[in-house]
């Protein structure tokens, strides 16, 4: 290969949206008087699912949006986590719902999101917001996936026409990004646990994506050169290293762009939560 790897940078990404955002938000709460409202349910006590929020509620603050954060024990039944979400979806001060997954063995998780109205679903994983997302309307789409494609839009990396191949097949990350991919007019294919020879689809890919939550599962001989790679895992590994699903030091000098863990994917994602969630602040009616 004669050019050398170049590094997508995830994290200057994301501060270029979150300033952009602050000063839209400023201009929004100036000309309509609207500060974006993002409220989050947070049930129990995993402490990544803790983390996450805390960085959420860090973002927003940043930002200048309004934040709130019902915390329940992981004992509460699901009448009273859907009671509180209905009485956000009330709430014309907030305009974002998030449910931090994973919820307790006990509660329906689908049900769950279900209960909360589309038009605040920030996360995008109300199946009203996912079949619009598959047929190619205005939707809200997962940050994740939406934060890979604002990285591809960014570097200039061209879809139309690209073979792409998606490693995982999660409703999170795997499937609706293989929808805002065809969207673009990409050639998809999505493998999963049960794909026979995983080697044989990303070797002949122009674009491989990756979200399966196996560290090093992608090695160096399973793409070819020149490719772009997208590792979206991050895997906690026994000595507390961060490492994605991509074999790195193999992987990355054969590609043209590749994403680091940590600072690729994951700060994006945070940043795509909060340009939903303005989206859905941009939309409210504006209330005398």
């Amino acid at each position: 290969m004669d050019n050398p790897t170049q590094l997508i940078d995830g994290k200057a990404l994301a501060e270029a949206v979150r300033t952009r955002i602050a000063s839209e938000v400023t201009a929004l709460n100036a000309e309509r008087e609207i500060v974006p409202g993002l409220a989050v349910v947070l049930v129990g006590n995993d402490p990544a699912s803790h983390a996450y929020v805390k960085m959420k509620a860090k973002a927003c603050k940043e930002v200048g949006f309004y934040s709130i954060v019902h915390e329940m024990p992981d004992t509460i039944s699901q009448e009273e986590i859907i009671g509180t979400i209905e009485m956000m979806n009330a709430n014309p001060r907030i305009d974002g719902i998030l449910v931090q997954l994973p919820l307790p063995p006990h509660i329906d998780t689908d049900a769950i999101l279900e209960v909360i109205d589309p038009a605040k679903d920030v996360d995008g994983f109300h199946p009203y917001n996912v079949g619009r997302i598959a047929t190619g309307l205005d939707a809200f789409a997962p940050c994740t996936p939406l934060g890979v494609m604002r990285m591809f839009e960014h570097y200039d990396i061209p879809l139309e026409g690209k073979d792409v191949c998606v490693v995982g097949a999660s409703n999170i990350v795997g499937k609706p990004m293989a929808a805002l991919l065809l969207n673009a007019n990409a050639t998809v294919t999505v493998t999963h646990i049960y794909t026979q020879d995983l080697a044989a689809h990303t070797r002949a890919a122009d674009i491989v994506i990756v979200g399966a939550g196996v560290p090093g599962l992608i090695k160096g001989d399973m793409v070819r050169d020149g490719a772009v790679v997208i590792d979206i895992g991050i895997n906690r590994l026994e000595d507390g290293r961060l490492v994605g699903d991509v074999d790195f030091e193999a992987v990355a000098p054969k590609c043209s762009y590749i994403t680091p863990v940590p600072g690729g994917v994951g700060p994006m994602t945070i940043a795509m939560l909060l340009e939903n969630t303005l989206k859905a602040a941009k939309a409210r009616k504006k209330t005398s």
